[in-house]
């Protein structure tokens, strides 16, 4: 009966006690007795329950078998699921295993059933030898979470075996003259067997002479003692047989025989006696070989050569091997063999003195091993992965380890420790078991292995020590995020690029390992002018390399910002971005464009010069512009043809159109000028302009000169159907001028008559600035107006225009020299030399 069934059955021995003495409680307070003696007999009862079930509690982890030696392999031991309280699914979740101290596996778990069975034959002699009783321990070690559970085989005995005595005859020497009750030592059989299967009883026949005397060592083991109970006399019988028989306990019983062969002496009247009946000694377990154990000696009252003594061991194993030798001579006890506490503690044996006559003295001898510290720990991994993610938190359990010390007492005491440099550290656990636990937070991107070295020392003196290294790997997790090198990318591409051109390579880097480091690039996109900016850029998402999609314009786009995202390929994914400018380079591949003077395809423009210019005096200003940037867009103007290079020059800088003298009347009234601007880039770009100049004081004159201008135009063969547009326009347009003149007359003249027949007073209106101020004969701000008279002041009208910039004279090409409509502007410039241009248009 286990000790758990025990308590389990003192449990409810207590508690049906404690129920009768809460009834006997209540029946004394109804019958008014005192209750004291009760109380605290109900007290003591519930206490000891308490202490019962902490006991109960205590060893629920442990279980205990008994089997009988000799099984089968695959007999069942134990149901272990069942007696630990376990579900099956529980073990095969759990992985469950034993542990086992050595080197052989009697037993082993069968996870699916949750039962404990023989794995190889198990033989108690072997295991155990004559140590009662026999077992061994084992430790069953569940996983996610940590359970370790306690189990204890015992080793039932069988009756396997047969007493053999060491010889196969015994040879004994007896005199004639050997007192009745002389004692002979018999050699002893041997039986590994224990308990009653182990050596009971010895028996001798026949007993004519002899009788047979059993007795019991401090070990339990039997021997047997020959008594002499007759005299012997040579002369009638010199030898005598018998036999010596040694029976076991077991069932059914076996037994051994010897020979007992003996042959009878002449008279010696005195046997040897030992000094002492007993020695003990004591011996170190790492003693050397010939080191002297102990000396013996025994007295023979006989004289001369009867009282010669020998001594010798008996009762000594067959087939082991000696570790002890004694001198025949000298009765000195040396060490011969290897001694080991951890194997036996105690050694007892069984000394004889003998004369030349055959009589003997016996005693024993009792050797005591001590124990040394010559055995270092063990480590032994129990539980151990080689790796462990590195988001770990602190206490994590990384190992289960046992270290084992077969020597006793301080010398067995064990402290394991570890490196005090590592984020690790040891936790005591249950017997001579230990944790490895994390102590801080890991990271794999600073350390991705430890070489842990596990020391385990024990108490002894001096202390010896063992040391185990082992490797773990510290695995990654997705805890670090791509990173650039540079919060900001800059770089420069050339406009009128091909499209797919490399425009830049940028790179992340990832301290993770794997999948983990793996890199993407994206384009994070935007809009730019209502373009997606991924129609301008692509990236390469593997190698983070910017490629031009399109052909680039800086006149259109000069700089580009752009977002780039790294994202690795974790899970879940981490990311960065970066920002990207990309500056456009300009190129020479926009020709200068002039603004002015324009040019018409229905009309010229003449620039107007008195003869009266001096030199310096400015024509006109040749105004052009060239969108590109730089020295691309530095212009330069030249003056290419003229019909009088004498007269004419153009700034280079500038575009100013300055006469170079004075201009004479012998100069042509109709001049023309070819003007090139040209721009400062490589190879450069230019335009070409031509600048009409009518040198004359007036407009007939002009208009004389400037007819043939008309001619040098080309026709086109759709000029017809123009020229009946154009006449249907303008017809259309005339008659309904001609509209609205009627109807605003007719409401002019209706507005007036009211006028006419009211009281109002009359203002006379004058134009501003109408006096000449500056000595020039001109207005300072000159206006196109429009008279209307009547013969009543009151019905006077006049209409003001704003003044215009310049003065132009427009001619168009199509005239037949009848002016229809002329209008002369004026204005009066800040400089004294600026030009009065006329503009001029002819229908």
């Amino acid at each position: 009966m286990s000790f758990s069934v025990v308590c389990e059955f003192w449990i409810a021995l207590y508690i049906s006690q404690i129920l009768g003495n809460v009834m006997d409680i209540f029946r004394r307070m109804s019958a008014g007795e005192a209750l004291n003696s009760a109380v605290w007999g109900l007290r003591w009862q519930v206490r000891v329950s308490i202490l019962l079930v902490c006991v109960l509690s205590a060893v629920n982890g442990q279980i205990r078998y008994s089997v009988p030696e000799e099984m089968r392999k695959g007999l069942f031991v134990g149901d272990v699921a069942k007696d630990l309280g376990l579900d099956v699914k529980r073990l095969i979740s759990g992985r469950a295993r034993l542990v086992i101290d050595g080197n052989n596996q009697y037993v082993e778990l069968n996870q699916n059933k949750g039962h404990l069975v023989v794995k190889e034959r198990i033989d108690r002699e072997k295991l155990c030898g004559q140590k009662s009783p026999c077992s061994f321990s084992l430790e069953m070690i569940l996983e996610s979470p940590l359970e370790l559970y306690s189990i204890t085989i015992e080793i039932e005995d069988i009756n396997d075996n047969a007493p053999v005595f060491s010889k196969k005859d015994i040879h004994l020497e007896i005199g004639e003259s050997s007192p009745i009750g002389t004692v002979f030592l018999l050699d002893g059989a041997a039986d590994p067997d224990v308990g009653m299967n182990s050596l009971q009883s010895y028996t001798v026949k026949p007993t004519d002479h002899f009788v047979l005397k059993q007795h019991s060592r401090a070990d339990g083991s039997k021997y047997a003692e020959m008594v002499l109970q007759s005299g012997l006399d040579r002369e009638k019988q010199s030898e005598h047989s018998l036999i010596l028989t040694a029976a076991d306990g077991g069932d059914p019983q076996r037994s051994g025989t010897v020979k007992i062969h003996i042959t009878v002496l002449d008279a010696n009247d005195n046997a040897p006696v030992f000094t002492e009946s007993l020695y003990k000694v004591t011996v170190v377990e790492n003693a050397l070989g010939s080191t002297v154990v102990a000396q013996v000696s025994a007295i023979d009252a006989d004289q001369g050569y009867n009282g010669n003594v020998t001594y010798s061991f008996t009762h000594m194993e067959d087939g082991t091997p000696p570790l002890f030798h004694i001198d025949p001579h000298t009765g000195e006890i040396k060490v011969t063999g290897h001694l080991d506490y951890e194997t036996v503690q105690n050694y007892e044996m069984n000394l004889q003195a003998k004369d030349p006559w055959g009589l003997t003295g016996a005693s024993k001898l009792v050797i005591e091993i001590l124990d040394v510290n010559d055995n270092s720990p063990i480590i032994t991994m129990t539980s151990f992965s080689g790796k462990i993610p590195e988001d770990s938190i602190p206490g994590t359990v990384v190992a289960l380890i046992s270290v084992q010390d077969v020597d006793a007492g301080q010398n067995g005491q064990v402290r394991l420790r570890v490196d005090e440099n590592l984020p690790f550290k040891i936790k005591t656990s249950l017997r001579n078991y230990y944790t490895l636990v994390t102590e801080k937070s890991l990271d794999r991107e600073k350390v991705s292995r430890y070489n842990i070295t596990l020391t385990a020392t024990d108490e002894g003196l001096p202390p010896l020590s063992s040391m185990k290294t082992v490797v773990l790997d510290i695995s990654d997790v997705n805890d670090n995020a791509p990173a650039f090198s540079q919060s900001v990318y800059s770089t420069h591409v050339v406009e009128n690029n091909s499209p797919g051109v490399s425009v830049l390579a940028i790179q992340a880097t990832d301290p993770d390992r794997g999948q983990n480091s793996r890199i993407s690039y994206y384009l994070i996109d935007s809009e730019l002018n209502g373009n997606p900016i991924s129609t301008y850029f692509s990236i390469n998402s593997e190698k983070g390399v910017i490629h031009s999609v399109r052909s680039l314009d800086y006149e259109q786009v000069k700089e580009f910002k752009i977002l780039i995202k790294a994202q690795d390929g974790g899970s879940p994914p981490l990311s960065s971005n970066t920002t990207v400018l990309i500056y456009v380079q300009d190129q020479n591949d926009n020709a200068p464009q002039v603004l002015y003077p324009v040019q018409t395809s229905s009309s010229l423009v003449a620039e107007m010069v008195p003869r009266s210019a001096d030199a310096g005096y400015l024509v006109t200003k040749v105004v052009a512009v060239d969108v590109d940037s730089g020295q691309n867009a530095w212009l330069s103007y030249k003056l290419q043809k003229a019909t009088d290079r004498a007269l004419f020059e153009v700034g280079l800088q500038n575009g100013e159109i300055r006469t170079i003298r004075q201009v004479n009347d012998k100069d042509a009234v109709k001049q023309r000028l070819t003007v090139v601007v040209e721009d400062n880039g490589q190879p450069s770009r230019s335009a070409t302009v031509n600048v009409n100049v009518a040198v004359a004081d007036s407009f007939p004159e002009v208009l004389s000169e400037f007819t043939d201008f008309t001619h040098d135009k080309e026709y086109n063969d759709n000029l017809t159907l123009y020229l009946v547009l154009a006449l249907a326009v303008v017809s259309f347009l005339f008659i309904t001028c001609l509209v609205v003149i009627i109807s605003v007359k007719i409401y002019r003249w209706r507005q007036s008559r009211i006028l006419y027949h009211s009281n109002l007073p009359v203002i006379p209106y004058y134009p501003p600035r109408y006096a000449d101020t500056l000595g020039t004969g001109t207005l300072q701000h000159v206006y196109n107006y429009e008279v209307c008279r009547t013969t009543d002041s009151r019905k006077s009208d006049c209409q003001f225009a704003r003044p215009c910039s310049q003065n132009v004279l427009i001619m168009d090409p199509s005239s037949t020299g009848t002016m229809q409509r002329m209008q002369s502007e004026q204005n009066i410039l800040d400089e004294p030399d600026s030009p009065i241009e006329v503009r001029l248009f002819a229908v």
